[in-house]
């Protein structure tokens, strides 16, 4: 059965256009709120950010490595946007930030679960790493407390991003 001359043409468009909106490369300073929705989707969350602007998240997890923080002016203009699980990011995080802070630098994490032993959570930030590894970050009483970078667990021992 021959298939009719670009029959594929359709679904390789759609595609493109899902993969186009992971990331927000083409959102320009000045963009407004509607035309970020109108290319991004809805965001994850959204923040307050000091003076009166918002920061909209696009978590791209939990399985994603990727979160995008579009900031909006007050006037509901885009100022910047940045991707925001880095290892720059993580080091950046004092003991002692509250959970809010947190959020709003560096938005949802990947995976929460309770602290064991001890009191609190454990939150942890999957990022795209050569090494397959995610950051945690202990809270307690709705603080940050130690963090390390650890081993994915997703990543299995023959994988060769452990080596």
């Amino acid at each position: 059965m021959r298939l009719a001359p670009y029959s594929w043409s359709l679904p390789l468009a759609f595609l493109l256009v899902a993969c186009g909106s992971y990331s927000p490369r083409a959102v320009q300073p000045g963009m407004s709120v509607q035309q970020v929705a109108d290319q991004m989707g809805s965001p994850t969350a959204v923040h307050a950010l000091p003076g009166g602007g918002r920061r909209l998240e696009y978590a791209r997890g939990p399985a994603g490595l990727h979160t995008f923080m579009i900031d909006i002016d007050p006037q509901g203009r885009v100022t910047d946007w940045q991707q925001v699980l880095t290892e720059a990011q993580f080091n950046a995080i004092p003991p002692g930030l509250p959970v809010e802070e947190l959020m709003r630098r560096i938005g949802r994490p990947s995976d929460v679960r309770g602290g064991g032993w001890q009191p609190g959570q454990v939150w942890s930030y999957r990022f795209d790493s050569r090494v397959c590894q995610w950051w945690q970050v202990d809270i307690v009483n709705g603080r940050t407390g130690r963090s390390a970078y650890g081993a994915d667990p997703r990543c299995e021992a023959g994988d060769d991003r452990l080596s």
